[in-house]
């Protein structure tokens, strides 16, 4: 007896729906019995997680303020994806966008707050932008893999960080601390009310409508929807498959630099030791679960900022492991793109 996995013609409008639901639901299950074989009991785990993680007014604005660069850098990463280029490389664009905000504030420290922000913002994606046209311009002029080149310049954008917070870059004042000064007060963005979500949650919706509106309403975002489906008839139409590379990589990197303008501006005050918390590899993770749909990125950044927000509540009031909430992800991810397999495919058995 054969196996096989065989395309579905017409598959019904609800199926994504279910599947995503149950892929879910059996995610969500294994997790529990990896915990149960953790010593963590899964069910008071859950709760923990729901409860801190939108069940408080504090517990919700410490989940905004993670979604903020998740749903940036899940835009970035969704947009190069949507033309097949792997852009693996957020991390090290989130942190170029914040070396190039940050170098502004120290340079030019005097200046108003309604001149610096504006500025600020211009340099964190433009600092990004640089940094994603580089494998992006490798790709179209070389034929580089720009997963592995862009992979790489996250250790150098990362290191290049720690480089200036150790050296140059270091506060003289703060007892040998890897870290830079305090930025000037004209650097905050603005935040609502007495919790810590800023102006950038406002930067960040408009980028997903902006989002929106480019790929479903401009030609350039035709442009890349066909090049992304097939380059050769892409190229045989007339679109300018390197010059739409380089503009794609250039928007993805500014995104993810955006997004280390607005973490330095709106929440850390400084660049320091650790100033890279990993959003870029889940904002990749985002952008698959959410099926490159930029108002599905909102959700499931939330969803994962939720997470990685409960994730430190489960090490402070249940013991478990730092890594449990990376496990928890990745048995996420592995689950929904496994139905997501169901959706197109169906399983035939047979003789052959």
């Amino acid at each position: 007896m054969t196996i096989r996995l065989v395309k579905r013609e017409n598959p019904e409008w609800w199926m994504p729906a279910a599947v995503f639901l149950v892929s879910l639901l059996a995610a969500l299950l294994i997790a529990g019995v990896l915990m149960a074989f953790m010593g963590v009991s899964p069910l008071r785990a859950y709760k923990e997680m729901i409860i801190g993680a939108f069940g408080t007014p504090y517990g919700l604005s410490e989940t905004l303020v993670k979604a903020i660069p998740l749903m940036m850098m899940g835009l970035g990463v969704g947009l190069a994806f949507r033309m097949v280029l792997w852009n693996i490389g957020a991390e090290g664009q989130y942190c170029l966008g914040a070396i190039c905000a940050a170098g502004l504030a120290l340079a030019f420290p005097a200046l108003p707050a309604m001149v610096m922000i504006p500025l600020m913002i211009a340099m964190g994606f433009l600092g990004g932008a640089l940094w994603g046209l580089v494998p992006g311009a490798l790709r179209a002029y070389l034929g580089t893999s720009e997963i592995v080149t862009s992979l790489m310049l996250n250790y150098v954008g990362i290191y290049f960080l720690e480089y200036l917070v150790y050296g140059p870059w270091k506060d003289p004042r703060g007892y040998q601390f890897p870290m830079t000064a305090i930025l000037p007060e004209t650097t905050f963005l603005p935040q609502f009310g007495i919790t810590r979500v800023h102006a950038g949650i406002v930067i960040a919706l408009f980028m997903v409508a902006l989002f929106w509106v480019i790929m479903k309403k401009t030609k350039w975002g035709y442009e890349v929807r066909v090049t992304g489906e097939n380059p050769g008839a892409a190229r045989y139409c007339g679109i300018k498959v390197e010059r739409n590379i380089l503009l794609v990589m250039l928007v993805s990197g500014g995104l993810a630099g955006l997004a280390g303008m607005c973490e330095l501006s709106g929440v850390q005050h400084r660049l320091q030791h650790g100033f890279a918390l990993g959003y870029g590899y889940t904002a990749i993770i985002i952008a698959w679960l959410a099926r490159l749909n930029p108002l599905s990125i909102i959700l499931v950044s939330v969803l994962f900022a939720g997470l990685m927000t409960s994730g430190d509540l489960l090490q402070m009031n249940l013991g478990a492991g730092a890594g449990l909430e990376g496990v928890i992800q990745g048995i996420i991810l592995f689950f929904i793109l496994a139905g997501g397999l169901f959706c197109e495919y169906r399983i035939v058995t047979g003789k052959e």
